[in-house]
């Protein structure tokens, strides 16, 4: 019986088991499954999202401070009744002061676009408080090691939220981008991983705890686009081991185009033209969902943001909690080295002339590099590594969740919007076509107060950072790729350098050049450390010694509560389970990877297709450990 499941606790007027009453009478699994799916966004981790009703008029609707009479000029009685009926709707879900106070903060910021006000006019960008753990304070010395036990401690106060709205359509792939297979060695996709990160994360924490009930929440953005896949994809795979309580799927909705600087909204066919807001209204479902405060009150205190196609943050998580914790960050953001004048945002602190309330936030790079001409340094110049002072932004955030909910109730959720029209004249009267306001989830520091602390934690590419964004023509000529093969890459670099670093002998071949359809990657070992085996980089030192050789054509996962204590690998091996695996000595063909023909290339799998290559079927010895030996 899904409806139980879906049963919103929260929710004092018991609405969600009367909306699933009629699937409790329905006699066809399909049309039951197809109701689940609508209430999906309602319902899943005993959240509800609360709704305003609204009983605008066309009266009402025409005049100030709304003014669309444009839209029902010339309209029919049923014409104007859906408009009418569209713009109620519109106005219960937009977060903020519903459609009026979209209206009002649509004509400010027009009408500064239109006089072109520089949002950054006056403030001067100073190098930001951070910690930077690379290169001498990076993974394998102390400093990282501090950090991770810090974090370790707070995993049991840790929730997470991922960003989901992006189809692969321009991948080529015909889904949703976390369904994508992110290596081919084991054939996990990208939402299962995340899953298998959480659990992991959670396991630890009920042992550390003692409390066996622990759950770690988690709550998922989707977008129109998406929900469905998403909440189909769910039901599909049980959740990924997940519990279904502690889900919460939010869905993203539209916001009005509009066509000129009075913020008239656009429309067509009887249709009001709608477009997307832009990721920032993360912010606004959290708050709208009420989790901050919920999970607050939990006892939770941290909320991880993260991305689609992006898995290698977890692997640095209790580093950044720890430093979090440590310096008492409301906002955290995970950041790069980055090159000066390189074309990604760089993290600086913004202070005014009179010098209060500086704000640490990110500058996107065509911004940033105007300021800093105005400072001595004479433009964005590299310090003593190498890099540009101001980091590189990915954007994975982590937030304290009592700062979080206390910012995002002064403004109802809402950060600061802004809105790039294209202008059809020099004049600046009208649109080339319709625009509409947009937000940005790392523009959270301008919620921010005095006392409010904001930073950031810098680490190395590897160990943060890679994703899936272009298709393979595309990825051809760009660097870097940011493609399948590359991820997938990045990944096994990631797993070896960990694995590198946890013991005291251990030696892995360096990796090999590889090209599928026209793209290269470093691929040697294909090394697979579930989130099981550790949490963190401190954990697998424990589970790491003796003698370790590993070939550049292996593959080795380990999987589970084991330790190897010396091997020699020249093959595929994956060990499992409970215990301690010694001494051993594995040689075997392993399975390497092919490209695929490409007369078979159209009859593969889409995760396969938008790579080129798939794993041969080769010999792969299994061993799974007891601990009784």
């Amino acid at each position: 019986d899904f409806s139980d499941s879906l049963h919103c606790r929260s929710c004092p007027s018991q609405r969600a088991r009367k909306a699933t009453d009629p699937i409790r009478r329905s006699s066809s699994p399909v049309a039951a499954m197809r109701m689940l799916i609508a209430l999906a966004a309602f319902t899943y981790g005993g959240s509800c999202m609360r709704l305003r009703t609204a009983n605008l008029t066309v009266e009402t609707l025409s005049a100030e401070p709304y003014s669309q009479a444009h839209l029902f000029e010339g309209a029919s009685a049923d014409e104007a009744a859906s408009l009418t009926a569209q713009l109620n709707e519109i106005d219960g879900r937009l977060p903020g002061g519903g459609l009026k106070g979209y209206l009002q903060r649509a004509r400010s910021l027009l009408k500064d676009a239109k006089e072109g006000e520089n949002p950054f006019a006056g403030l001067t960008p100073v190098i930001p408080e951070g910690q930077r753990l690379f290169g001498d304070s990076g993974p394998g010395t102390e400093v990282y090691a501090e950090f991770e036990r810090i974090g370790m401690e707070q995993l049991s106060k840790c929730a997470f939220c991922l960003v989901a709205g992006g189809l692969g359509e321009r991948l080529g792939y015909p889904g949703i981008k976390i369904d994508i297979v992110a290596e081919v060695t084991t054939g996990v996709t990208f939402f299962e991983l995340y899953a298998k990160f959480i659990l992991a994360f959670q396991a630890y924490a009920r042992k550390t705890t003692g409390n066996g009930s622990l759950m770690l929440p988690l709550a998922i953005m989707t977008s129109g686009d998406t929900h469905s896949e998403t909440v189909g994809m769910l039901e599909a795979n049980d959740f990924f081991g997940l519990h279904r309580s502690q889900v919460t799927l939010m869905k993203q909705e539209l916001v009005p185009a509009l066509s000129d600087t009075n913020a008239r909204i656009a429309s067509k066919d009887g249709k009001v033209a709608l477009k997307p807001h832009g990721h920032g209204d993360v912010h606004a479902l959290l708050h709208q969902y009420g989790l901050p405060k919920k999970w607050a009150e939990e006892g939770k205190e941290w909320l991880l943001l993260f991305q689609d196609t992006n898995p290698l943050p977890f692997r640095s998580l209790c580093a950044i909690l720890g430093v979090s914790a440590k310096k008492d960050f409301v906002m955290n953001s995970v950041v790069v080295p980055r090159l000066p004048e390189e074309k990604i945002g760089g993290i600086c602190t913004l202070k005014g002339a009179d010098q209060e309330h500086p704000k640490t936030i990110n500058v996107e790079y065509n911004q940033l590099e105007p300021l800093l001409k105005e400072t001595p340094t004479g433009g964005d110049v590299a310090d003593e590594t190498g890099f540009s002072p101001f980091p590189g932004n990915i954007n994975v955030l982590v937030f304290k969740l009592s700062g979080m909910a206390r910012c995002l109730a002064d403004t109802s959720g809402i950060v600061p919007e802004f809105v790039n029209p294209k202008w059809a004249d020099d004049a600046k009267t009208e649109f080339k076509s319709p625009t509409r306001l947009e937000c940005m989830m790392q523009d959270f520091p301008r919620l921010c107060v005095a006392g409010d602390r904001v930073g950031f934690t810098q680490l190395d590419r590897n160990m943060s950072f890679t994703c899936v964004k272009n298709d393979v023509a595309d990825a051809a000529e760009k660097t870097p790729h940011d493609c399948a093969l590359s991820a997938e890459a990045d990944i096994y670099a990631n797993n070896a350098r960990l694995l590198h670093l946890a013991g005291q002998d251990v030696e892995i071949e360096p990796p090999r050049d590889v090209e599928f359809l026209g793209i290269k990657a470093k691929i040697g070992a294909r090394i697979v450390l579930q989130p099981s085996f550790g949490v963190s980089l401190e954990e697998m030192k424990k589970r790491i010694k003796g003698r370790v050789r590993i070939s550049n054509k292996s593959i080795l996962v380990l999987d589970g509560d084991v330790s190897i204590d010396g091997l020699d690998l020249d093959g595929a091996l994956q060990v499992k389970g409970t215990g301690v695996l010694r001494d051993r000595v594995v040689r075997n063909d392993g399975s390497a990877l092919e490209a695929i023909p490409e007369d078979e290339l159209g009859n593969v799998p889409p995760s396969l297709q938008i790579r080129g290559y798939r794993a041969v079927e080769g010999n792969i010895e299994t061993i799974e450990l007891t601990a009784e030996g």
